[in-house]
């Protein structure tokens, strides 16, 4: 009989989550916010009036988050500055389709935030790597990326501008960013991209002092979860957006813990 009701518990389980999965699927879409204005201080994010991301300093990504889709009203604050509606030093209204992934950066100097929006991709070709370039330094010249003294990958990519993916065999390479004329602006040696893994690569701070961010927008043998990972680790728990533990199945002798995000609410 105990052995009855335990299985019994671990279908239940399977089919709950199973089912919730399903459901936040076709109803919700993917969102990371990424601090890219090399001037500005730490930053609060709202989105509709609630607090989602506190204290985000430059540079740093907040994860991918479950939205419903929609229209959101996005909202930034300095850090501890007291919220009031329609006052942040950014704001927009972002609409996102069900199923999809978006980055948001919050770009240029903090006398001329913006947002700069882009969808993620969420697949690469089977045995290969796919990779795009985010132009997120305001003073800087356009630029291309390519293999140090060969060809280019991207060219004449401008702020404030992301480029499309491409796709390329995974390894090492060794490469660079550069003027037009070639001269080179930062090297980037070394460089790995692993197979069925899709990357987004965004060149930040001002332009004597360029550096990248890299982030992994989707890989094939991501966590149970199904969520990316990024490439500047997973956020600060007491900074992100989740509730845990929902309800305990005690009766059957086996627990469930589902993870909420407050988006979802």
């Amino acid at each position: 009989m105990k052995k009855g009701l335990a299985l019994f518990a671990v279908a239940l389980v399977l089919f709950l989550s199973f089912g919730m999965g399903v459901s936040a699927d076709s109803h919700t879409a993917k969102v990371r916010v990424v601090h890219a204005s090399p001037d500005a201080p730490a930053v609060d994010v709202y989105v509709n009036g609630d607090l989602t991301l506190e204290n985000v300093p430059f540079k740093a990504d907040s994860g991918y988050l479950e939205v419903p889709a929609g229209t959101h009203n996005v909202e930034v604050f300095a850090t501890g500055t007291e919220y009031a509606e329609g006052a942040g030093v950014l704001q927009a209204d972002l609409t996102v389709e069900a199923g999809k992934a978006y980055t948001v950066a919050a770009a240029n100097t903090v006398d001329a935030l913006e947002f700069v929006v882009a969808e993620d991709s969420m697949e690469v070709t089977e045995g290969k790597t796919k990779i795009r370039v985010g132009h997120l330094s305001p003073d800087a010249p356009a630029v291309d990326v390519g293999l140090i003294g060969g060809d280019a990958v991207f060219s004449g990519a401008e702020f404030p501008g992301i480029t499309d993916y491409t796709e390329l065999d995974p390894g090492t390479y060794d490469l660079e960013i550069r003027l037009p004329d070639g001269t080179q602006v930062l090297p980037l040696e070394g460089t790995e991209l692993a197979a069925d893994t899709v990357y987004s690569v965004f060149a930040v701070n001002n332009a004597d002092a360029l550096e990248v961010i890299a982030l992994v927008d989707y890989e094939a043998a991501a966590s149970p979860d199904g969520m990316p990972t990024t490439g500047l680790g997973t956020p600060d728990q007491s900074n992100a957006p989740w509730m845990l533990m929902l309800g305990t199945l005690a009766l059957f002798g086996a627990s469930a813990v589902v993870w909420k995000k407050r988006f979802q609410e």
